[in-house]
């Protein structure tokens, strides 16, 4: 009968979410494959039927878990399966991972976290496909007191001055700052502007008693630190 049949998927469609639910409790961080994690992530918005199928597409399409999670909603949402509620589902996960990292930096030491700062960095800009550049301005004690997005596209002194990168710091309060911006290609090692415009602005920091500390370069899973290198 074809009520039955209907009744019969419903109730094991309903015994694999509760199977899932089961292994994500009880289970250790790998309990449940990528996959699995995006299917469960998508049962908020898609209360009944098999996600697993569109959890797998949604992977095929961007390439990784953590490039659908950094997906634009937008794009989500165009995918066969997909909506504004399920794309909204899994952007709010994104903007909670990301709030998280940057809590734990938020109220110490920026130099003493930093593990956790090189974290926040690579969730927020680590699957960017277009380049980002930031600065990350610091108090006396070097805690974080400003997370300044300087410009959208490439790191030269047309999109990001010394003298602006400075007279900022003198506006918020600061005495430090660390440079950063991801390479969208994957490869964080410095190019030959990188270096040149990180020179320039710690050179405009001495000159007024503004410590740069680092610059840091971003890519897809790895991170350069040009005072690790040697380069400032």
């Amino acid at each position: 009968m074809p009520g039955a049949d209907k009744n019969a998927s419903s109730h094991a469609g309903a015994g694999h979410r509760e199977r899932l639910r089961q292994r994500l409790l009880t289970g250790g961080a790998e309990a449940l494959a990528d996959y699995e994690l995006l299917e469960f992530l998508l049962f908020s918005a898609i209360r009944q039927g098999d996600t697993k199928p569109l959890a797998k597409r949604l992977i095929a399409q961007f390439g990784s878990f953590s490039s659908v999670m950094n997906a634009p909603p937008g794009a989500l949402a165009q995918v066969k399966g997909m909506g504004e509620a399920s794309a909204a589902a899994l952007h709010a996960v994104s903007l909670s991972a990301r709030r998280m990292a940057r809590g734990s930096i938020q109220q110490q030491p920026v130099l003493g976290s930093w593990q956790a700062l090189l974290d926040y960095l690579a969730i927020d800009m680590g699957e960017l496909k277009h380049e980002r550049v930031r600065v990350l301005y610091l108090d006396t004690r070097n805690r974080l007191i400003d997370d300044h997005l300087a410009a959208e596209g490439s790191i030269d002194e047309a999109a990001i001055h010394p003298r602006e990168v400075i007279r900022r710091a003198f506006d918020v309060g600061a005495s430090a700052l660390i440079l950063v911006h991801n390479h969208p290609s994957g490869d964080p090692e410095p190019s030959r502007a990188d270096i040149q415009i990180t020179a320039r602005i710690a050179e405009a920091g001495r000159l007024l008693n503004i410590t740069v500390h680092d610059h840091v370069i971003v890519g897809r899973g790895s991170h350069v630190s040009l005072r690790a290198k040697g380069l400032i």
